[in-house]
């Protein structure tokens, strides 16, 4: 039986409140598309870790729905209680709730939790294997579907059967966007490999700091797509409070949240679904190279707007902003 686990991160801080953006989502633009009316509003994201407080006043209302896979809580598929913590960060930079606190990538897009991994931050890779195929099959109330599944674990097993998950998931037209693990040594000549952030279906994510270098202990490997912020991110905590973590588990929800928000813009102004090899150009297109080999910074660190290209309907389309 394979296992996968919890990216290893740090817990810097944890705190009762905060009253401002989370400067990572600042360093991506978000809050340009936000003024432009996008804010991920009718978007499925499914989040497969450590399951999340959904009663924590900045996520209730984001909750779409609810799966737990773990032997946690005598198996019961509707408690995704997390005692780790490490979701429930997670979940808050995808999507938490605007107000006067703290604020998601998209805070208007909705939240399928499926619990995967223990409290302990272990799982089976049967347990993963499960969740995504339950995130691939969900369908809401009204019909909803999940666009983006979102994955801040690994392991250092290559799992046929982890793969073939993840590539239904893909071929079904949804984006998976994984973290690339904290396993680096700021060396670009060794590669450092997680699964499933490895594969190349995926979005593999490595992270910078907040002032934009490469943290030290990010996997580095010539599948990363890009980079995100990762050191020192404010999010939601369970217990309605809020934390600073560290890892490449953070700077994965960065690029989920964005990439809800471009299908939400896509799809308005084309009027159509956005297949998943555009969405990937996009997420892609929007990127900055940084001073770094490719294989730590894959195409460079996301930028919504500064570092973007407006949307076009076909690849081959695409204007530089």
């Amino acid at each position: 039986m394979g296992q996968v686990r919890l990216i290893p991160y740090e817990v810097t801080s944890i705190q009762d409140d905060t009253k401002k953006i989370p400067p990572g989502i600042e360093m991506i633009e978000a809050p340009d598309l936000w003024q432009q009316g996008y804010k991920g509003k009718g978007i499925v994201v499914a989040v497969l870790d450590t399951g999340c407080d959904v009663e924590h006043y900045e996520l209730r209302d984001r909750i779409i729905g609810k799966h737990n896979v773990t032997s946690d809580d005598g198996n019961d598929p509707e408690i995704v209680s997390d005692q780790n913590g490490h979701g429930t960060h997670v979940c808050g930079t995808i999507a938490a709730t605007e107000n006067d606190r703290a604020i998601g990538v998209a805070p208007e897009c909705q939240l399928l939790v499926v619990k995967v991994l223990s409290n302990r931050g272990f799982g089976t890779t049967e347990w993963v294997v499960e969740g995504i195929r339950h995130a691939i099959n969900w369908e809401g109330p009204n019909g909803e579907k999940v666009q983006v599944l979102s994955m801040s674990l690994g392991g250092k097993e290559n799992d046929p059967r982890l793969h073939d998950a993840i590539k239904e998931a893909v071929a079904s037209g949804r984006l998976v966007v994984c973290a690339a693990g904290n396993d680096g040594d700021g060396n670009e000549e060794t590669d450092e490999f997680a699964y499933p952030g490895a594969y190349p279906e995926v979005v593999q994510v490595g992270s910078v700091s907040l002032s934009g270098e490469i943290s030290r202990f990010s996997n580095s490997n010539c599948k990363i797509d890009l980079v995100a912020p990762g050191e020192k991110i404010l999010s939601t905590y369970p217990g309605d409070k809020f934390a600073t973590l560290t890892g490449t588990s953070m700077a994965t929800p960065h690029v989920t949240g964005a990439a809800a928000l471009l299908i939400e813009k896509f799809e308005r102004e084309f009027e159509r679904k956005i297949t998943e090899p555009e969405l990937f150009a996009q997420l892609i297109k929007r990127t900055v190279s940084l001073s770094y080999s490719r294989k730590l910074q894959g195409n460079g660190l996301l930028k919504l707007t500064s570092g973007g290209s407006r949307i076009s309907e076909t690849e081959d389309r695409i204007e530089t902003a």
